[in-house]
């Protein structure tokens, strides 16, 4: 893994990011155990200073080398402000990072980062670690994971939208969206459009118009509109549903994942027919998993009227 060694064997892994509360760290225990089960060797690092509890076996944890609460002590910072010096002090020191891994060597990595969303979209610390990763010949797709409550709000979901597209552009990493939590999407309330408009995104003028039918909303219309430009003349964003409970949900996710950082054409990968033409011709031969989630919610929609009704 020394720089520059073009002969050393590739390393496949994620970088799990999103903001805070989307389930980052039970997304790396949910796919370690996934993984684990079908034969690939996963080391989880925990690249977040403040996270505590890891309900995963953690194979590299950065508290070995810095922790925020210290940080916190020592330079009166803030929370915000003691992580982002923690990961300038991880940029410092690439070689305690390059040490530590090379012990996992053969290992398919999860590195479990901090929900600081600044950390994505504007600053360079992060940013800087994955690219000196890549020169260590680690291929890795960023998976960057939203919470799904966010769809029932049109205008949280557009800042969403902009928020994902943002950390695409900083980042620089083949980059995979998640709507995560999805087996608790009915309780968020009722969705204004079906959910594949949601993990495609499709059309937004109608998110726009959805938003304009709300006083507050309306006279940012115009705001609304450029913002929705943006997004759509990017043409880069769109999600894959995620709920960790359920294996074809698991297996979706990481297909897609698999596909983003070249797994899948590893040596090591089994070639089915569906795999290679799936990563040849990029469809997506899994849409069903969305039309699944979408009829579960459906369901859940149609027993709370039935209930409803039953009240009355």
């Amino acid at each position: 893994m020394s720089e520059g060694s073009k002969g050393s064997s590739l390393a496949f892994g994620q970088v799990v990011i999103g903001p805070p509360g989307s389930g980052k760290t039970t997304y790396c225990h949910g796919m370690q155990e996934f993984m684990g089960r079908i034969g690939r060797k996963v080391a989880v690092v925990n690249l977040d200073p403040a996270n505590e509890a890891m309900p995963y076996q953690c194979a590299l944890d950065i508290a070995e080398l810095i922790t925020l609460p210290d940080v916190m002590e020592s330079l009166k910072l803030g929370p915000n402000g003691g992580l982002i010096y923690c990961m300038e002090y991880l940029e410092a020191n690439f070689d305690w990072l390059q040490e530590k891994l090379a012990a996992f060597r053969g290992h398919y990595y999860l590195f479990d980062c901090p929900g600081q969303v600044e950390l994505y979209t504007h600053h360079h610390a992060l940013k800087n670690v994955f690219a000196q990763l890549a020169k260590w010949n680690f291929r890795l797709a960023a998976v960057h994971l939203v919470d799904s409550h966010y769809c029932t709000d049109p205008g949280k979901f557009i800042s969403v939208l902009c928020t994902s597209l943002s950390t695409m552009l900083h980042v620089e990493l083949p980059h995979v969206n998640v709507l995560s939590k999805m087996d608790l999407i009915e309780q968020y309330g009722k969705l204004a459009f079906n959910l594949d408009y949601y993990t495609e995104v499709l059309d937004l003028s109608y998110l726009v118009d959805h938003l304009a039918s709300d006083p507050f909303f309306r006279s940012y219309r115009r705001l609304n509109e450029k913002l929705v430009e943006v997004i759509e003349d990017y043409s880069l964003v769109s999600f894959v549903p995620l709920n960790v409970q359920d294996k074809a949900s698991m297996r979706q996710v990481m297909q897609a994942v698999d596909k983003a950082n070249g797994c899948c054409f590893g040596e090591q990968e089994h070639r089915s027919l569906e795999a290679l033409m799936s990563a040849a011709v990029g469809a997506d031969f899994h849409f069903t998993s969305t039309l699944a989630v979408q009829e579960k919610y459906l369901q859940s929609q149609d027993k709370a009227v039935e209930e409803e009704v039953m009240e009355l």
